[in-house]
């Protein structure tokens, strides 16, 4: 089969199909956080493959137009919702014609207008907060994973399901403690399901980047913010969307299946962990 990839909207979704067992990129499979965005979808393309990731429909469409090839399929929809997260995997599973690989690569991320410090925000506001961040970068990954898992099971077919996690998991997240933890959760999904898909062929890992160079947080990078994030690394710098994009090419990769369960860290030395 013909490796093919497409993310989706509602912050974002990957979506990808091809042969696991080729270890062939971009195979069939759906959605997840933004460290790659629409750079690592570029970056994680390959010939022969089909790829597409859009933080809205028409960032999707347009990148959809710039990739080679034919048969890139774009998905709308609310991860944030049961019911839309089901109609994401489903859809993709037909248009597809089954879906392989799933990178949950779609998050609410972190923001000065969604920062919840305990000490300066009422009790609503922090409800609202968590719950919109848990609803879309914990239990919508969580359901895209389990729709996409039974499709596999269903056709006997070998997959693998990709997260993207964070730093901001294991350092903490002062400023937004609703997204530090829904990407612990997200990690220890992972492990969780790496053991439970492992009887069924589908290989489960996660990554976790450190501050990453997309177009959306290109303000942050300007003047003294910038100079500080690059010195969080003792290599001076941020981390790429092709970095990310790299590293979740192999773990999608039938050379990576050894490796469920695992947690890469992605973050140039800024965060060690035993």
């Amino acid at each position: 089969m013909v490796p093919r990839c497409v993310p989706t909207t509602a912050e974002e979704v990957v979506c990808c199909a091809g042969s696991c067992e080729q270890g062939r990129t971009g195979h069939r499979g759906v959605p997840g956080h933004r460290p790659g965005g629409r750079a690592g979808v570029r970056g994680a393309w390959r010939p022969g493959g089909r790829a597409l990731t859009g933080r809205g429909a028409a960032d999707a469409e347009e990148t959809r137009a710039e990739l080679p090839g034919e048969g890139h399929v774009v998905i709308g929809g609310d991860l944030g919702d049961p019911a839309g997260a089901q109609r994401i995997a489903d859809t993709a599973e037909e248009a597809l014609g089954g879906v392989d690989v799933l990178v949950n690569n779609a998050a609410v991320a972190t923001s000065e207008d969604n920062a919840h410090r305990v000490a300066d925000v009422s009790y609503a506001e922090w409800q609202q907060v968590w719950r919109q961040m848990v609803d879309v970068n914990l239990l919508g990954a969580a359901n895209v994973s389990y729709c996409v898992a039974r499709h596999l099971i269903g056709r006997g077919a070998p997959g693998r399901i990709v997260h993207i996690g964070s730093r901001g998991a294991f350092r903490g997240e002062p400023d937004h403690p609703a997204y530090g933890a829904s990407k612990a959760a997200l990690h220890a999904l992972g492990q969780s399901l790496a053991v439970a898909l492992a009887p069924h062929g589908i290989a489960v890992t996660s990554v976790a980047p450190g501050f990453t160079a997309t177009e959306r947080v290109a303000g942050r990078l300007t003047g003294e913010s910038g100079d500080a994030l690059r010195e969080q690394s003792p290599f001076g710098r941020v981390g790429t969307p092709q970095e990310v994009a790299a590293a979740v090419v192999y773990l999608a990769s039938a050379e990576a299946t050894w490796a469920s369960g695992t947690v890469l860290d992605l973050n140039g030395a800024s965060h060690l962990r035993m």
